[in-house]
């Protein structure tokens, strides 16, 4: 597998377009690879395919389906070197980061290879002895699954090993930016010996125009989606005229409270991981760090002397801590907001404000921040450090919570009470107590308010593939 794969997989085919798109890399826009752009015609023949293909995954043994996900699962763990050199080259990020990504993906897949097997129905006692009461529990159908570019093999995995497991057939349109890691895994399905249509791939760069076609085919059931909150809303506002299922991971605004009695290595420690992988650009990314007052200057400091270490550069270079941002507008954007935070009177304590002409962005910290200024509202994404202190717990949990995103917190302090007090007191879907990284495939990950509804990973991750059916059976 030395060639990277190029065209739409549909069908058990890979299908080539006359119209193409270029993949190139975000340190230097080298080009990497000419992908085909996949028009609403080709659209139409992979959820055809999806749909054919449904009524034979949808009884094939749940063993046997989990069988084949384990299968793809450890291919991909045979293959994470070439998998994370590819991811590094489309995405930007660190090789490190890279590898710990395919792994990451694959354990997704491990999962859920076993959860197939441990989708349960139920019985309930009746009130009428000559009744029987069951609960089963049924594939909803052909899945569209749409991914961002920032972790491009765990955001496609996490969906397709659930709907998969469950019987769903999908359709998977990959971010432009980042499609050759969705085709490369759709290459190890069938090389693994997953049936034609069950999985099929439609890379393009009219992400609205052709996803929007996807979306709204009948055939579709079900809508997976990973992005913007803007974007999600317009998906889950077209899904209403079909009555489709839609499931959404949308943006975030994560607080990183620091409290006063919190180990402050450890703190420093979980903040360079939430702040910095994929150089900012992570949903779970922290956003806003929010340090009670007795301890602000000694955070910031030992912050400062840690963020200073971090080395910056190409992500194929294993010295690499931070890569480049995606595009010239990701840059344009991060710059945008910390001028913004200095012009309404944020201290700059580490890097320089960054001028919006390089990907290659230093990490920044700044202080004094408010909320008045944009960064404090929008999800930065990128090597951005904003610190603002509170007077106490509830002014900490307060300023956390000021915020219309609900996806991840994060919060540090070595009391057990003050913990849990804490945690629940966060809106959140997930809270990371002394811990900065947060994800993992047995664990549920999803938000509220505006970052989203259901849950991906976990035993939970299944249930938005299949909807309930009772069964009233007279016996008698």
């Amino acid at each position: 597998m030395s060639e990277v794969k190029r065209d739409a997989f549909i069908d058990g085919r890979w299908v080539a377009g006359e119209a193409r798109f270029a993949v190139t890399d975000p340190f230097d826009d080298a080009p990497i690879a000419d992908v085909t752009d996949a028009d609403e015609a080709m659209a139409d023949t992979a959820v055809a395919a999806a749909e054919r293909a449904f009524a034979g995954w949808s009884r094939r043994a749940a063993p046997e389906r989990g069988t084949l996900l384990g299968a793809l699962g450890a291919r991909m763990l045979a293959d994470e070197r070439r998998l994370a050199e590819l991811c590094t080259r489309e995405n930007g990020k660190p090789i490190k980061e890279s590898l710990a990504e395919v792994r990451y993906a694959a354990s997704f897949l491990t999962w859920f290879a076993g959860e197939a097997g441990r989708v349960y129905g139920e019985t309930i006692p009746a009130s009428n002895p000559a009744q029987r009461l069951l609960v089963t529990r049924e594939p909803v159908g052909p899945v569209a699954v749409i991914t961002p570019w920032n972790f491009p093999y765990a955001m496609l995995t996490r969906k397709l090993g659930a709907a998969l497991a469950a019987g769903c057939t999908v359709v998977a349109k990959p971010a432009e930016a980042t499609p050759l890691g969705t085709l490369a895994i759709a290459e190890l399905a069938q090389e693994v010996g997953v049936p034609a249509g069950v999985f099929n791939v439609v890379p393009t760069s009219r992400a609205r125009e052709v996803g929007g076609h996807l979306l709204a085919a009948k055939a579709i059931r079900k809508i997976s989606f990973t992005g913007s909150t803007e974007v999600g809303m317009l998906i889950m506002k077209n899904a209403a005229a079909d009555l489709k299922r839609v499931s959404l991971e949308l943006g975030g605004n994560a607080p990183f409270v620091v409290l006063s009695d919190a180990d402050l290595d450890a703190a420093v420690a979980g903040a360079l991981v939430a702040k910095f992988r994929n150089s900012g650009q992570t949903c779970v990314a922290a956003n806003r760090f929010i340090v009670e007052e007795p301890v602000a200057e000694a955070f910031a400091g030992k912050l400062r002397a840690a963020v200073a270490e971090l080395h910056v550069g190409r992500g194929s270079d294993p010295r690499t801590d931070v890569g480049p941002v995606i595009d010239d507008a990701a840059a344009r954007k991060i710059a945008g907001l910390v001028a913004d935070a200095v012009k309404r009177g944020a201290r700059v304590v580490l890097g320089t404000p960054p001028d919006g002409a390089s990907r290659l962005i230093h990490p920044v910290i700044l202080d004094g921040i408010t909320p008045e200024m944009a960064l404090w509202r929008t999800e930065i994404f990128g090597p951005v450090i904003a610190l603002r202190t509170a007077a106490d717990e509830g002014a900490a949990i307060a300023q956390a919570n000021d915020t219309e995103y609900g996806l991840v917190a994060y919060v540090y302090t070595r009391d057990g009470a003050r913990q849990l007090r804490v945690a629940e007191a966060l809106e959140a879907g997930m809270v990371g107590v002394n811990e900065g990284l947060v994800s993992t495939a047995q664990a549920p990950f999803g938000g509220i308010k505006h970052s989203g509804f259901g849950r991906e990973g976990s035993r939970h991750g299944i249930d938005d593939y299949t909807n309930l059916k009772y069964i009233a059976q007279r016996i008698g």
